[in-house]
């Protein structure tokens, strides 16, 4: 009983943050600050958007400064990119998200050890790719497909 009062009390609680971000004046003015560019636009939102909004001025409420700067040059960044690269990385994200956690576990594992290789590893690896035809690529994305298939296979 007590776990599912504790789930009950956690829906109540995200409940309360939706209601709460319904209305533009439901905002502390701390997140009305960080929002203003939104004030007029607010009430056509929908509830979910409105609510992310609100999550997300909290969230940048409770950051330190250096956190704020690299956000903002990350956003920066993302500004300069083509349509096409962001809708790719957007798609990547959505396959990416689509993992299971080990799936994901294990290529987080890829990156820290391609980033703990000296540069001159890298390069080496890089250039091993780039030696691979089209047809070589294709054939290893091929392989790594079937084996992600057959790992599913197993688990299901």
């Amino acid at each position: 009983m007590k776990r599912f009062s504790g789930f009950f009390g956690l829906v109540l609680f995200a409940m309360s943050l939706q209601a709460n971000a319904q209305e533009w004046t439901a905002l502390s003015d701390d997140q009305r600050e960080v929002l203003a560019q939104y004030e007029s636009d607010w009430e056509s939102f929908s509830d979910e958007r409105r609510s992310r909004l609100a999550l997300g001025a909290e969230r940048w409420l409770s950051m330190e400064p250096a956190q704020r700067e690299q956000v903002r040059a990350r956003f920066d960044r993302w500004q300069q990119l083509t349509p096409e690269r962001r809708a790719a990385l957007l798609e990547r994200l959505r396959q990416f998200r689509e993992l299971t956690p080990e799936q994901r576990d294990r290529l987080r594992t890829r990156l820290r050890n391609v980033q703990r290789m000296t540069p001159a590893q890298r390069d080496a690896l890089r250039e091993r790719f780039r030696a691979l035809s089209p047809e070589q690529r294709e054939a290893a994305l091929q392989r790594m497909r079937e084996r992600a298939r057959e790992r599913r296979q197993r688990r299901d």
